[in-house]
């Protein structure tokens, strides 16, 4: 809640129960870990404000509390236009068919504004930028998808997990696996680490540290048979790419599953389809899951909370999969597991927020319970550099081809 809201006004509460989601999921999590390693001691719905914890930030209303997502008004509804790349603020008149500055946002209000959602979202999937209408998903059971089975696995005490996803999402995934006590490697590519390298490195560093850091040039084909082999050697892949990307590397995850290596799927919109072209982050595809506040201008709730959450939603699927026997593809989609938050909603709580000093509390009957502010878990350590294990990886996994690591 406290990054719920208007800047200048108070929190605001969610129409539907995202901490009461948060923890069933960490059940989930707890449950599923406790058969193959120790299942982590954490508290899910704190999760939930970690990076603004540690970053300070603050609830912004029609703009993310992170900074780079907004509402627009088109011409049949709202939309979230997330801007979270600085190529992203420079497609901006492509976006618009427009000759107009990209910084010149009363014109693009205007232009926007004179466009329907549909064919904003035409244009962004093909622009590779992240837009979003509200309540686009419909309400679901279940936050993930089984794409395909596989074959049989081992299931073992220190399950190897290979993380190729990126930001907040994936890596939290990873993170709580390897609290459970998984090995987890981590690949970036070469000249592309993962971004959230340039945020607050504590942050970084809280979702990061104790992995092992592998450092792939995609245009290697060396490189690329070294990364297939870590691969190979996996209980479980996490993967954070709309699937042509894979293709691209001439890597196809149902080859791997059907040779005993479970794979997780993180997306924005799902897999399948026009979805499996869409890009998503935690504020826009929140938005598109339904977790928005209606007024007469949208208001995000809280920071990403679709990264999280997704976070969560994909470590509980993993660590089921690395207790399964069976092989299996997964997809977390961050736009689903919104869905999924929304689908549990049993109506709205009889609750109001009342002013407390400085702070603020929510009135329930004759309780009140205080706002709390978001916190972060203690950092376990600092985070290896990109590719810091590279040169034992190769060593490990492909000792007969070293290619760029020596």
């Amino acid at each position: 809640m406290a990054l719920t809201g208007m800047a200048d006004g108070p929190p605001r509460l969610a129409a539907v129960g995202v901490a009461t989601a948060a923890d069933t999921l960490t059940a989930r999590l707890t449950t599923a870990c406790a058969k193959w390693g120790t299942a982590p001691s954490i508290d899910g719905p704190s999760l939930l404000g970690e990076r603004a914890a540690i970053a300070g930030l603050v609830r912004n209303g029609s703009t993310s509390v992170g900074g780079s997502a907004r509402f627009f008004e088109a011409s049949d509804g709202w939309i979230a236009l997330n801007l979270a790349r600085p190529e992203d603020v420079a497609s901006l008149p492509a976006l618009v068919s427009a000759d107009v500055a990209s910084d010149d946002w009363t014109s693009l209000r205007r232009l926007i504004g004179a466009m329907s959602c549909d064919r904003l979202r035409e244009q962004a999937v093909w622009l590779g930028l992240a837009v979003a209408q509200p309540n686009e998903h419909q309400p679901v059971d279940d936050p993930s998808v089984q794409t395909c089975v596989g074959g049989p696995r081992t299931v073992v005490r220190r399950p190897l997990v290979v993380d190729m996803s990126s930001l907040w999402g994936g890596p939290l995934s990873s993170n709580l696996l390897e609290a459970a006590g998984a090995r987890v490697i981590k690949v970036e590519g070469c000249g592309r680490p993962d971004g959230s390298r340039r945020g607050p490195r504590p942050f970084f560093d809280l979702l990061n540290a104790r992995k092992e850091m592998l450092e792939t040039d995609f245009g290697d084909p060396v490189s690329v048979a070294l990364l297939r082999s870590v691969l190979a050697h996996a209980d479980l892949v996490i993967e954070g790419s709309r699937p042509r990307a894979m293709t691209a590397l001439g890597i196809r995850p149902e080859e791997f599953v059907a040779a005993g290596t479970s794979w997780l799927s993180i997306t924005g919109h799902g897999r399948a389809g026009v979805a499996g072209d869409r890009i998503g982050f935690g504020d826009d595809a929140a938005v598109a899951g339904g977790l928005v506040i209606n007024d007469h201008v949208p208001v995000f709730v809280a920071d990403a909370v679709a990264d999280p959450l997704t976070g969560l939603a994909a470590a509980a699927v993993g660590a089921e999969l690395l207790g399964s026997p069976q092989a299996a593809m997964v997809d977390v989609a961050l736009a689903r597991v919104s869905a999924w938050v929304c689908g549990r909603s049993t109506g709205p709580l009889n609750a109001s927020v009342v002013s407390h000093g400085d702070d603020y509390q929510v009135a329930l009957g004759d309780q009140r319970v205080d706002v709390a502010a978001p916190t972060a878990r203690p950092v376990r350590g600092t985070a290896a550099p990109v590719g810091a294990h590279s040169r034992e990886l190769a060593e490990e996994f492909d000792p007969a081809s070293r290619g760029p690591y020596g």
